[in-house]
């Protein structure tokens, strides 16, 4: 089967997702800018989660484009991403609502952790439906950024139960890291261009 409706149930889930996040944040208690300084955090923390949910979208739009169809396994691990996402609001209101408190801030590195995951499992299984010479698996590669990546978050879940805001540095500074898209995919496009 092709990729069509796998991307438009994606995109969906990741506009209500965003909807969400936004939705939850509360409004300042006043209309003193003492009380919107209060908000800035948290505003900061939708900003964080509104760059995290893109870059996954991002990431995973270039890829579906280099795969051709998909089967039940690809099915099963899209899933298993959007499920991560999904809880990306629920994480956010927790670290609001605790201000940021350890297992808040350690429970969104641990979503983030699983999303880089499920998104690395979606990765394998689209290159066993189409093969290890597909587009994919040409453009991808070794992985050592998304290797590190997982690593740096765990680091940060762990930190968080010490620095909480030391986690949240790592937290941004992988995001900084992946805020350009996977230009491996792009440059494999650009590639068959040229020989044409």
């Amino acid at each position: 089967m092709g990729t069509q409706r796998l991307e438009a149930f994606t995109d969906g889930v990741i506009a209500i997702v965003i909807t969400i996040m936004v939705l939850e944040i509360r409004v300042p208690p006043g209309a003193t800018p003492a009380a919107l300084w209060q908000s800035v955090p948290i505003l900061l923390t939708y900003m964080l989660s509104f760059v995290n949910v893109g870059i996954f979208w991002n990431n995973h739009h270039h890829m579906l484009h280099a795969t051709s169809k998909v089967d039940g396994r690809v099915l099963w691990a899209n899933l298993a991403l959007i499920f991560w996402l999904s809880l990306v609001p629920f994480v956010i209101r927790w670290i609001d609502d605790t201000g940021f408190r350890s297992l808040p801030v350690a429970s969104y590195g641990a979503v983030l952790v699983m999303a880089a995951a499920s998104y690395l499992l979606l990765e394998w299984a689209i290159i066993a439906c189409n093969g290890p010479d597909s587009p994919l698996a040409t453009a991808i590669g070794y992985r050592g950024k998304e290797y590190i990546s997982l690593a740096a978050y765990l680091t940060g879940i762990v930190l968080a139960f010490w620095q909480p805001w030391a986690a949240i540095a790592i937290y941004v500074t992988i995001s900084a890291a992946w805020f350009l898209p996977d230009r491996r995919i792009e440059m494999l496009k650009d590639a068959r261009k040229d020989r044409i």
